[in-house]
């Protein structure tokens, strides 16, 4: 009959083999190991193959140092934590239409509703908790210890209330379903600020109890809950976007997206590109309100007036009178009662944001050209 330590022995073999790495047969061989940390491997490597095998052992490569964290209850050998895993990086090609999808037979097809919306989210989060995508910052439940807090500690509820100023959101899976449109945006925007991608985890068995994750790397977490979020945002209502920043803004509309995404070919932060940025995250915000929507058309007009010197020299009279009629006169940049305020503004404005965007971006490569 095989010994349990021949068996644990020849596990170790295994995966020296296989790792090309000496540290657990070393250790084994120069100095026998204590009678209770020997019996708790054994356990791990004979009936615990699932969790602690090769197959689960992946690599990471990032460029930002991720920040350590400590669990005071993992089994150790020669330094090495047992059942540890390191995450490779996310691979999430655009996700295919299919069938039904395809040629418009399918009801969801189209833009999704609210309810909808939160089904899918659930899903999203559950992924992202169980893989410990949150755990660096907002905690998480051990069988063994109870609540381990992250960053913002033990009082989540009252770390919300502090952050979004709203009471009654936390926990995320029991609260969600009675979410409206304002919180499920506030929580994915808080989440986004609150994620980090595990580096280093180890998994605890123990009556399914999952990861215990101890380095973490923010931007490769964030970058891919917007990956995965902007998939459900977009087919919502008219389609919205988490960006870089962790905002969510308005979908472009379509065709235009490549001006919105255009950098400006300017070499003056502070008088052009700034103002046009902040134009552009005005514009898009969630339920941006008309008056936001023409405060950013007519940051767009300011930053047109601040180039009109240099216009002159590329543009005849007439066009540049044309140019800043609108903003002058439609009620725009002035309020007086010559303006002319009688027309359909959600239309129009959308028609005068992206009139002088593309302005913007034709008047500076003129200039530029002018002076060549």
């Amino acid at each position: 009959m095989v010994s349990c330590e021949a068996l644990f022995r020849c596990r170790i073999s295994e995966l020296d083999a296989y790792s090309r790495k000496q540290t657990l047969r070393d250790e084994l061989q120069e100095e026998a190991l204590p009678h209770e940390l020997f019996w708790t491997a054994s356990w791990i490597f004979i009936f615990g193959a699932a969790q602690a095998s090769t197959s689960r052992v992946e690599q990471f490569v990032g460029t930002d140092v991720p920040r350590k964290r400590s669990f005071s209850r993992q089994v150790h050998i020669g330094g090495t934590p047992l059942n540890s895993v390191t995450l490779a990086p996310t691979m999430n090609p655009t996700p295919r239409k299919y069938y039904s999808i395809r040629t418009g037979r399918n009801p969801l097809a189209g833009k999704i509703d609210l309810p909808t919306f939160l089904k899918l989210f659930r899903s999203l989060f559950t992924r992202f908790e169980d893989e410990g995508y949150f755990q660096e910052s907002l905690g998480f439940e051990c069988v063994d210890s109870g609540f381990i807090p992250g960053e913002l500690g033990h009082d989540m509820e009252g770390a919300l209330l502090l952050e979004l100023r709203k009471s009654g959101l936390w926990p995320v899976r029991a609260k969600l379903d009675e979410y409206t449109e304002d919180d499920i945006f506030d929580i994915i925007e808080f989440l986004h600020d609150h994620c980090s991608k595990p580096v280093e985890r180890t998994w605890h068995g123990w009556s399914d109890c999952g990861w215990h994750c101890q380095t973490f790397n923010t931007p490769e977490g964030q970058a891919d809950f917007r990956e995965r979020v902007n998939r459900i945002l977009e087919i919502y209502q008219t389609g919205y976007e988490l960006s870089h920043d962790g905002e969510i803004l308005a979908l472009p509309e379509t065709g235009l997206e490549p001006l919105l995404e255009a950098p400006i070919p300017s070499a003056d932060p502070d008088n052009i590109n700034a103002r046009v940025e902040a134009a552009r995250l005005k514009f898009r915000r969630h339920k941006s309100s008309l008056e936001d929507r023409r405060d950013a058309i007519r940051d767009l007009a300011d930053v047109l007036e601040y180039l009109r010197p240099e216009l002159r020299s590329v543009l005849t009279t007439q066009d540049e009178s044309d140019l800043f009629n609108i903003a002058n006169n439609f009620a725009i940049r002035h309020h007086n009662d010559k303006q002319k305020a009688d027309y359909d503004k959600p239309i129009w404005y959308s028609w005068l944001f992206y009139y002088y965007l593309a302005t913007i971006h034709a008047a500076l490569r003129l200039i530029a050209r002018g002076k060549g």
